[in-house]
This record gives structure tokens, sequence and C-alpha cells, in this order.
């Protein structure tokens, strides 16, 4: 699997943004590595609307779920072995790993489910501009590719604004 960088670009206005995502699709990213966020309501039909994936905080959620239940659980574990099992002779490692893993998946599961309904993070800084009518692209590029798609949309849609780059796009895009 190639890495990606992410590219956000913020559009006036609706005939704009499908001229972009035609002018994407001429230079072959593919139409599931566009994504188009605008305020609620706005008519994206014609385009590749962005998804819970990009919309919410569902990734950011999972990855601290599964840190803190994960650490969590280890602890747990190390509690138990070390109050129930020490005396015992039982081995107690397979203890600490299960409450560590059981705490991982949890924590992941429980924080995704959170994140699901709290806005994208990442997008905090456009959401002015969202609101007051622009449309966001953001659009998942190889690394070589990242210079050549800035210098083609600065070229032929000067009325975009270049918002700056992702260094990787999320775990799941």
């Amino acid at each position: 699997m190639l890495k990606r960088k992410r590219i956000y670009y913020l559009i006036p206005d609706l005939p704009s943004a499908q001229r972009m995502m035609n002018d994407l699709l001429l230079a072959r990213i593919e139409e599931r590595h566009i994504h188009f966020l605008a305020r609620e309501g706005a008519d994206l039909s014609s385009l590749h609307r962005a998804n819970l994936l990009q919309e919410s905080d569902i990734v950011h959620g999972a990855e601290m779920g599964l840190a803190v239940g994960g650490a969590t659980g280890l602890f747990a574990g190390l509690v138990a072995a070390f109050f129930m099992l020490s005396g015992s002779g039982l081995p107690w490692g397979g203890v600490v790993l299960a409450t560590c893993l059981l705490g991982a998946l949890f924590g992941a599961w429980t924080a995704s489910m959170i994140g699901s309904s709290a806005p994208n993070s990442r997008l905090k800084p456009f959401r002015a501009a969202i609101e007051r009518g622009q449309i966001l692209l953001m659009v998942d590029v190889r690394y070589d590719q990242v210079e050549d798609i800035e210098q083609l949309l600065r070229k032929i849609h000067p009325e975009a604004h270049l918002e700056g780059t992702e260094p990787t796009i999320p775990a799941f895009p």
C-alpha cells in the first residue's frame, strides 16, 4: 500500500468544486481519494462527499481508546495477578495479557463510538469557512504526486485556496 498525503483546499462555490473534481479525475486521482465537505444542507450530490471517517473523530477516538484501554487493562491485569495469583503458583502472564487485550479492544470500541458523534478535530481550522458557504476539498495523493497536483490546481483553479497538507492520512481513509 502506497503512503499518501492529504491536501486541503477551500473552494468558494459548487461550480468550482465540480470543475476541481473533474480536473482531479483527469489527473488520474481516483474518486475514492477525493472528499468534499460543506455546511449542513448543501447539495453535494454531484461530488464525492466526505463520509463518517472524514467528518467525525472516529479514528482519533479509536486510537486514543486503544492506548488508554490497553494501559488500563495492563494495570488491572497486574493488580489482579499480584493480589489473586501471587501465592497460588499459577501462571499470571496469561491473565495480564488477556486483560491488556480486552482493555484495548473495549477502549477502542467505546472511544470510537464516542468519536463518531464528535466533529473531526483535524477540520477545526476550516469550520468557520465551511459555515460561511465555502467547500472543503480533501484529496489524498501519493507522496510523489503532491507537488504536481498542487501546481496543477494552482494553475487552473486560482479561485481555490490551498490550506496545506497533512503528513499522513488517517489510518482508515
